[in-house]
């Protein structure tokens, strides 16, 4: 039976729309954009006062699966994707073993078809073992469908591999994803330092540790005529590092995830593990910096950095715990409390940077409602409200810092393929 979404507001930044229509969903294909558009023989969705756009991508996610099946699998994160409103997600390499081989990436793909509801793409590795020494195989890589690469939770440190990385994926067309940290830097932190971690008595990770690897890749992307994606940018040193590069013609574009413009490193008073990630969240300034920089385009995409966990992993002592947030579930609507209802950043640009702007970083075939695509789609009611119960989330991770909060704006409809897939925030079955 045809899908006929009905009298909803059409929001394609890739094709420039924005208007009240209804699609037409026949074979798992966008068949059809009208003002009014016959009901007869179709199932029929009501989008009416609903925001209907192509369906959301998260470039930035991580499986667990295959190695850390207790903490997520593909079939529960793809789950998590749906009711999150996402109908594509990108899935890091830090497996166990690492997505450095034909055989990892084979098996991901192929359990993915088994058991995925939404579509789940490959990141491999930038070098073997995620060690930092000795690249990995990339035209292999790409060859057996990995779309990126990256050596995400670790960073290259040696700058004349990276520059082989650089001319190697320019050669295969792999875009590169950039985990940007200065171990030696780093140290043993587990915060921001700054005032707070002092308070706290916690070593701190300065954002210079971010930035010091910001400006290498940049020159490098620069010196090797190659793009670069830089994930999770925290700070307003590495906005404005990124913006003067674009204007001087370096192929670079970032993403962000919700928590650097949601929540400040005063997140972590009370040694609250929830809210221990990496890079870790920093001050109200940089806030304000992550914002401007999705107004200006700086930033061109939002991203999760889903990384579910044990509950005992997350409490340890703040230091001794696991980095990261279960963010698939409440990425979206967090963006749209502190975004959209702010005037902080225009809807159709909001759209953009879940959809069309990820797709082109990635080169994926996604991101747009135009005629005879896959019709992945997703509806938003930007009034429906909900607190954050992690134990109502589809994944297996519970760990979040947004616990009790309320948001509004809320994914009601997630479609895959011609499929609902969620609605009303439930998975259909």
């Amino acid at each position: 039976m045809d899908l006929l979404i009905k009298d909803g507001r059409i929001i394609d930044p890739s094709q420039g729309i924005d208007e009240v229509g209804s699609i037409l969903i026949s074979d798992g294909k966008i068949e059809k954009i009208d003002n009014s558009i016959p009901e007869d023989g179709c199932h029929v969705i009501d989008a009416s006062g609903l925001i209907v756009c192509p369906g959301f991508i998260d470039m930035h996610t991580h499986f667990r699966e295959p190695g850390r099946e207790d903490k997520e699998t593909l079939f529960t994160c793809s789950r998590a994707a749906a009711r999150g409103g996402f109908t594509t997600v990108v899935g890091m390499p830090n497996t166990n073993p690492a997505c450095d081989n034909q055989t990892v990436v084979e098996y991901v793909k192929s359990r993915a078809k088994e058991v995925a509801i939404v579509n789940m793409e490959v990141v491999g590795c930038i070098s073997k073992k995620r060690e930092g020494k000795e690249l990995a195989e990339i035209g292999e890589l790409k060859r057996t469908g990995a779309i990126a690469v990256s050596d995400d939770g670790g960073t290259i440190q040696n700058a004349d591999v990276m520059r082989k990385a650089f001319e190697y994926c320019n050669l295969w067309h792999m875009p590169i994803i950039s985990h940007s940290e200065d171990y030696d830097l780093s140290g043993d932190g587990c915060m921001n330092e700054g005032y707070v971690s002092t308070m706290l008595g916690l070593p701190g990770i300065p954002s210079l540790s971010e930035n010091v690897i910001i400006g290498r890749e940049l020159l490098l992307a620069e010196f090797t005529n190659s793009p670069i994606h830089f994930t999770h940018i925290s700070n307003k040193v590495a906005v404005a590092m990124i913006r003067d590069a674009k204007r001087r013609g370096v192929k670079a574009t970032c993403d962000t995830m919700p928590h650097y413009f949601s929540l400040t490193e005063e997140a972590c008073i009370d040694y609250n593990p929830m809210a221990k990630v990496n890079p870790p969240l920093r001050t109200a300034e940089d806030v304000e910096a992550i914002k401007k920089g999705l107004e200006d385009g700086t930033v061109d995409a939002i991203a999760t950095d889903h990384a579910p966990h044990l509950r005992v992993e997350k409490f340890y002592e703040f230091a001794d715990c696991e980095n990261g947030i279960s963010g698939l579930e409440t990425a979206v609507p967090l963006a749209i409390t502190n975004l959209i209802h702010t005037d902080a950043l225009p809807l159709t640009e909001f759209v953009a940077k879940f959809t069309i702007n990820p797709a082109k970083i990635l080169h994926l075939d996604r991101g747009t409602l135009s005629l005879g695509k896959n019709a992945d789609i997703t509806i938003l009611d930007l009034e429906k409200e909900e607190v954050v119960d992690p134990e109502q989330f589809e994944s297996k991770g519970k760990n979040t810092p947004f616990a009790g909060m309320n948001l509004k704006g809320m994914p009601v409809y997630t479609i895959v393929n011609g499929k609902i897939v969620m609605k009303d925030r439930k998975i259909i079955e």
